[in-house]
């Protein structure tokens, strides 16, 4: 206890006194265990089908093609838009995963539309990429007890690659990517940075050398 509360107790009633160091006990045991649960964050992927060999190339050159495909009823579109964009140019940018990558935002990810995205691309790619954002946003859930959420991010992408000119199909998975616990929340501020980090678990690329 500070000295707040010891004086404050010399001037109190034993009973009143009793009552207010049972509050102040309250309200120091409510913010540890805030404390606590916010430690307990922790990140889950999920990769359907799994396992998936990594996407990214150091020694390839790449075509990325990404849309977003949201929910009907999905709120601030724009916001989670700008973020997923975000994300993937820094994702792109700086993790080495291709040795060179065009990134493009289209409107459909129909095999012909993007055969059509290839061939006015005017560049030649060794693999193609296409990425459909179907989720990105903060979560939250009440717990048992009122007071008490569980919340965080939750990202989920589908993903295909195939190889320039290939007549194999393509290969084709999702990344479930969840970051979160009891007592988090979290806010858009940090979409972009999840939206990178999902691309890293699901493409995968090779840990850079010092």
């Amino acid at each position: 206890m500070d000295s707040t509360a010891q004086q404050t107790g010399r001037n109190l009633a034993p009973g009143v006194f009793v009552r207010s160091l049972a509050r102040w006990v309250a309200v120091v045991a409510a913010n540890l265990g805030s404390v606590l649960l916010a430690a307990c964050a922790s990140t889950g992927v999920t990769l359907t089908p799994s396992p998936q060999a990594p996407v990214c190339d150091r020694a390839a050159t790449a075509l990325v093609l990404w849309a977003p495909q949201w929910r009907p009823e999905q709120k601030d579109v724009a916001a989670r838009e700008e973020a997923a964009a975000s994300g993937l140019s820094d994702f792109f940018a700086g993790s080495g995963c291709f040795a060179r990558t065009e990134l493009r935002r289209v409107s459909s990810l129909s095999p012909t539309a993007a055969a059509s995205d290839l061939a006015v691309s005017g560049a030649r790619f060794d693999r193609v990429v296409t990425i459909r954002v179907q989720e990105l946003g903060p979560v939250v859930k009440l717990l048992s007890s009122a007071s008490l959420v569980e919340g965080g991010t939750e990202v989920v992408l589908q993903i295909s690659t195939q190889t320039w000119q290939s007549t194999d199909e393509p290969r084709e998975f999702s990344v479930h990517w969840r970051h979160g616990g009891p007592g988090v929340i979290k806010g858009v501020g940090g979409l972009p940075a999840d939206m990178s980090a999902a691309l890293r678990s699901g493409l995968q690329p090779a840990a850079s050398v010092p």
